[in-house]
Parts: C-alpha cells; sequence; structure tokens
C-alpha cells in the first residue's frame, strides 16, 4: 500500500512533535531533579567524613617504632616474647560471680590498646550445667554467662570451664578452695601467661606486655606494690612459665588433697614491680598504700597517667558500701585522695559501661565477738 505525500508529511510532522515533546518532559525532570537536590543540600548540607590514617595501628605499635617516650615502648618496638604471642596469655580464674565483670574490663582494655597476647578467662564448669526440669537458672549464673559470652564475641576472650577438686567429708569448700590457684599452671601450652589478681583496673598495657618478654628464674614470679616500711604483701600480679612438670611439682609440694592458695602463693618467687625511674612510669600500684603516698612529692594526674596497673583492695569497688564507711577508708593527702577516688570511680563507671551492672548492695553485719562491724556480700 503506497502512501501518499500528504500521508507521509503528516507522519513525519508527528514524529517531530513527538520527539520534542520527549525531549521537553525530559529537561523539565532533569531541572526538577536538580531543584530537589539544591534544596535537600540546603537543609541537609554535606559534610566530608574525616580522614582515616591508613597505617595499621597494630603493626605501628608492635612491629615499628610506637610514639610515646616510656622504655615499655621502645622496648616492646623490637622484642617478642618466646615462641611469640600466640604462646602469651593473660589469665583471669574467676571464682565467685562478682569477679566475672572486673576480668572483662581488663580484657576490654587490653582489645582496646591492642595487646598481642592471648587472653582466656577460667570459670566453674557448674555455670554450665542445665538446671532441672521445671527449675530457672540461678540469676548470678544467667548474668555471668552473658558476660561470658560477651567477652568471646567482643574481647576474642577463650573461655575455659575448669572443674571443682574433689571435695572430702567434712565442711563445704569455699570458691577459692574448690577452683585453687593451682589452675593457673594447667594451660601448659602456653609459654607464658600472666595473671592479675582482683580486682584492679588496668590503665596502660603496654608495661604489662612487656613482661612476656623478660626473662624467668624461677616458673612463678609474683610482682607486688611497695608497702609500707618496705614491707611485701601477697603479689598483686603474677607471672607463670606453665609446664606438666612445673604442675607436678607445685602439687606434690602441697598438703595432701588439697590446694591451699596461701600454700601456692608462698612456693611464688617475689619481686617488687619494677619502676622506670626516667619518667617515673609505675607497673603496679595499690589503692591501700596510697596513703604512704601523702608525704611525698604525689600528684594524682601523674599517678593516673603513669601507672599500669591498680590492684583495689580495700573497701571491694564491686559493692556499694556506706559513704562514711567509704571515707573512712580514703588516704590522708589531698592528692593521693583525688587518685584513690578517681580510681574507684573508674571502676565502677567501667563496670556500668562495659557490663551493664551497677555496684553491688551489701548489708551491715555486727561481729558479735568484738562489736567490730563488717561488710558482707548478700547472698
Amino acid at each position: 500500500m503506497l502512501l501518499t505525500s500528504g500521508q507521509i508529511s503528516v507522519a513525519i510532522s508527528s514524529t517531530v512533535v513527538a520527539i520534542f515533546t520527549f525531549l521537553l518532559f525530559l529537561s523539565g525532570y532533569v531541572l526538577q531533579q536538580q531543584t530537589v537536590h539544591s534544596l535537600q543540600a540546603a537543609i541537609h548540607p554535606k559534610i566530608a567524613p574525616p580522614q582515616i590514617p591508613t597505617t595499621n595501628p597494630v603493626l605501628a605499635k608492635h612491629f615499628g617504632r610506637p610514639p610515646g617516650h616510656s622504655f615499655y615502648d621502645k622496648y616492646l618496638a623490637s622484642n617478642r616474647p618466646k615462641g611469640g604471642w600466640a604462646k602469651s596469655a593473660y589469665v583471669q580464674l574467676v571464682r565467685r560471680h562478682v569477679e566475672v565483670c572486673g576480668a572483662i574490663m581488663g580484657f576490654a582494655r587490653l582489645e582496646k590498646e591492642e595487646s598481642m597476647a592471648q587472653r582466656i578467662i577460667m570459670y566453674p564448669r557448674e555455670w554450665d550445667v542445665k538446671p532441672e526440669e521445671g527449675k530457672k537458672r540461678d540469676p548470678h549464673v544467667e548474668t555471668s554467662r552473658r558476660l561470658l559470652r560477651k567477652a568471646a564475641k567482643d574481647y576474642r576472650v577463650m573461655l575455659q570451664p575448669i572443674d571443682p577438686i574433689p571435695q572430702a567429708a567434712g565442711s563445704p569448700l569455699t570458691a577459692e578452695e574448690k577452683y585453687p590457684l593451682t589452675n593457673l599452671l594447667s594451660p601448659h601450652h602456653y609459654n607464658r601467661i600472666l595473671f592479675l589478681q582482683p580486682s584492679g583496673l588496668i590503665l596502660d598495657s603496654t608495661p604489662l606486655d612487656l613482661l612476656f618478654t623478660l626473662p624467668m628464674e624461677s616458673p612463678m614470679l609474683g610482682l607486688s606494690a611497695p608497702g609500707l616500711d618496705g614491707e611485701r604483701g601477697q603479689p598483686s600480679i603474677i607471672l607463670l612459665q606453665p609446664s606438666k612438670q612445673a604442675y607436678q611439682d607445685v602439687v606434690e609440694s602441697l598438703p595432701e588433697g588439697a590446694y591451699p592458695d596461701t600454700e601456692f602463693l608462698q612456693r611464688v618467687t617475689m619481686e617488687s614491680a619494677p619502676t622506670d625511674s626516667e619518667f617515673h612510669t609505675r607497673l603496679l600500684a595499690e589503692t591501700s598504700q596510697l596513703d604512704a603516698e601523702s608525704v611525698a612529692d604525689f600528684n594524682a594526674t601523674k599517678f593516673l597517667d603513669t601507672t599500669a596497673y591498680v590492684h583495689i583492695s580495700d573497701p571491694e569497688p564491686e559493692y556499694d558500701i556506706l559513704r562514711q564507711e567509704f571515707m573512712r577508708a580514703m588516704p590522708s593527702g589531698k592528692q593521693a585522695r583525688k587518685a584513690w577516688e578517681s580510681v574507684y570511680a573508674r571502676f565502677r563507671d567501667a563496670r556500668m559501661n562495659i557490663c551493664g551492672l551497677d555496684l553491688q548492695p551489701v548489708e551491715k553485719a555486727v561481729d558479735e565477738g568484738g562489736g567490730k562491724e563488717v561488710i558482707e556480700e548478700l547472698k
């Protein structure tokens, strides 16, 4: 069928009109989108993202010369533990539910400061036992299990359940007797492990990491803060070289069928915690010894900035004790008191921010023998 010239002209005109109509629509759509984007930019201006350094922070700390002026930083820049960091571990032995959060707080600090050492929590296997049918699990157990899962997920902590020692006939065993410190020698596939006595606060993990690199003449080394008149109390830090032989030697030296912590600690070689005298860096401090600092040239800010680990001994920081008793335990010096209060406040805040736990309630009881008030944990 042939089209006439008139029909061809109409077809061409219709095509031209359709093309220009589409172009007009397209230009209007583009103009509309530009207007919308301009309004969005005016209402919500685009902010350039911050520049993120491309250097690996772990490599910068452990495989190059790290920033800072501490002897510990410089030493770690060129020294490694025997067998590497995979054979070195921080190990916490938690025996009471109230100790779980403190252990996790320490591992959270290690994660934040990118410590390369492994992390292990030993805890009673009975916490994993399912309750009998129809019974609910103890709420303290539920809380501890939740926190242990958090430690494994967020802070790369390996969880190691341990069994209690066999109980002889007689009075029931305490948590310390059922799960003694001799368990610390059981992970003999590690070359070096480090245990921090609860409760405490890690302020700087780098000096603690240094301990994994130092030579040891004894398989068990305990470090304590200098006490009053040079007295040395129980170790707040225990460094161990675990092995089957070391475990066997210790077990054979203890009373038959018992593994008391006091007997175990007597076999630990005791040393005073070293100090970097050039920069006045402390590896370890005790809150109970801060009163001795009151007479010296003590500065609270410097203390908090240059101390690696503070062992909090009296009163226990997990409990909400009465204000007058809290004040009674404070150091007498102004600067020492400021540092003391800051340590307790930091522990309390970390307990809430990391574990979601407030301080534990306490009750007052009267010691009938001497009429002395004591603080007892609510059971």
